[in-house]
């Protein structure tokens, strides 16, 4: 097969609550329809290898890195990006921690680190630093910002109590 001959497929999802339907190759990553067909360029492409975690959103509640997810294994899904989670203008208590404590220093690990903490607090409302620090093992920081981006988390959870 040739890439003139491979064609499209119809999928539908929604996306930070919105549904959509469109059509997409068999080998686009949910990542570039994130940013490609949608704009929302808060999910960060960096390694395309699900090492860095840069790419991290939500799909069906769960955390994934969406350079490894191809588009039309979402189909049907429901997706929440970094733009997501705020809420009538207001931002999400764990975004809003990560800018108190200065957590947000380069600013391109910070997307997929808030969505793999959201992920965290919704399976755990109480964790301790060590579970934290397991949860954010999958994002990378090149800034080494990690104890702020700790604090971050705990002072999220200290607020949700």
């Amino acid at each position: 097969m040739t890439p003139e001959t491979v064609e499209k497929l119809a999928m539908s999802l929604t996306v930070n609550g919105a549904p959509h339907s469109l059509e997409v190759f068999p080998h686009r990553t949910l990542l570039d329809v994130l940013r490609n067909e949608f704009g929302l360029t808060g999910t960060k492409e960096c390694c395309l290898m699900g090492e860095c975690g840069a790419c991290t959103v939500m799909l069906n509640g769960r955390a994934v890195d969406s350079c490894l997810v191809l588009a039309i294994e979402a189909d049907e899904g429901e997706v929440v990006t970094i733009e997501g989670l705020a809420k009538q203008g207001a931002l999400d208590a764990l975004q809003q921690a990560f800018l108190d404590r200065g957590a947000v220093q380069c600013g391109f690990c910070t997307p997929g680190m808030v969505m793999s903490a959201k992920y965290l607090l919704s399976t755990n409302a109480c964790p301790t630093r060590e579970q934290i620090q397991e949860a954010l093992a999958g994002n990378l920081c090149r800034c080494a910002g990690y104890y702020r981006i700790l604090e971050a988390v705990e002072q999220a959870v200290g607020a949700s109590q």
